[in-house]
């Protein structure tokens, strides 16, 4: 018995890794937006290593050539689609316009067997009740509706109403769940001793307490762990 419960324990965690492995070969690629192709090696990935840990007379190596075997021929038929736009139209797919100038593109509409349901609902989805508020509404080919609206229903933006705003800076985690990231203080030009003048300024005397410090470039903003309110006698860092 034990025997068996170790090897599949071996086999389970062999799978996992596998496939863990697998994917991020084939790259990083939301769900939601994975092509057709990538689908497909996906979803044949998942039924290879389901064989292989429920049939054990079956050796795992030949589910883990399966699966070498796949994302090879995904990752290298990704470099032909990227050098080749034939295949890669063929592979992926075109988007599709929909809406043109306020417009419907019936034709594109029966062709992608997309009605008018799923269209008012995704364009409801965005906050749009009119279709023609819409300059261009193009389904991509992960069937995602990627929708622009007219000029003159878009809100006003900073460059429209000449402010200048702040360029806004990428937030750097100096502490992250009471640990210190020298690498990253190092990285924006500051030293420790900084770092303790500023944590005394918002009344912490212990790293420990802080569940979350990042500079934007302007300003250390910290969320505490501890009550503010608590007394804090301990020594700094």
């Amino acid at each position: 018995m034990r025997v068996i419960v170790l090897h599949l324990l071996i086999r389970t965690l062999f799978t996992y890794f596998m496939v863990l492995l697998s994917l991020r070969l084939m790259g990083k690629r939301e769900i939601g937006k994975l092509s057709i192709f990538d689908l497909v090696v996906s979803i044949i990935i998942a039924e290879v290593s389901a064989m292989a840990l429920q049939d054990l007379r079956v050796p795992i190596w030949h589910g883990a050539l399966i699966i070498f075997f796949l994302v090879a021929f995904q990752i290298g038929m990704s470099f032909l689609s990227m050098r080749n736009r034939k295949i890669h139209d063929l592979i992926e797919g075109r988007p599709t316009v929909l809406v043109a100038n306020g417009e419907i593109n019936d034709r594109e509409m029966r062709r992608t067997r997309y009605n008018m349901n799923d269209l008012l609902m995704q364009l409801r989805e965005k906050n749009i009740a009119n279709v023609a508020d819409v300059e261009f509404a193009i389904l991509e080919t992960s069937g995602k509706l990627s929708v622009f609206e007219k000029a003159e229903k878009m809100p006003a933006t900073a460059q429209d109403l000449r402010l200048r705003v702040a360029k806004t800076e990428m937030p750097i985690s100096l502490i992250v769940d009471g640990h210190l990231d020298h690498s990253k203080l190092a990285q924006i030009g500051k030293s420790k001793q900084w770092l303790i003048k500023e944590l005394k300024a918002h009344g912490i005397q212990k790293q420990e307490n802080v569940f979350y410090a990042a500079w934007d470039g302007a300003k250390l903003h910290v969320d505490c762990m501890d009550d503010p309110q608590k007394p804090r006698d301990e020594t700094l860092l």
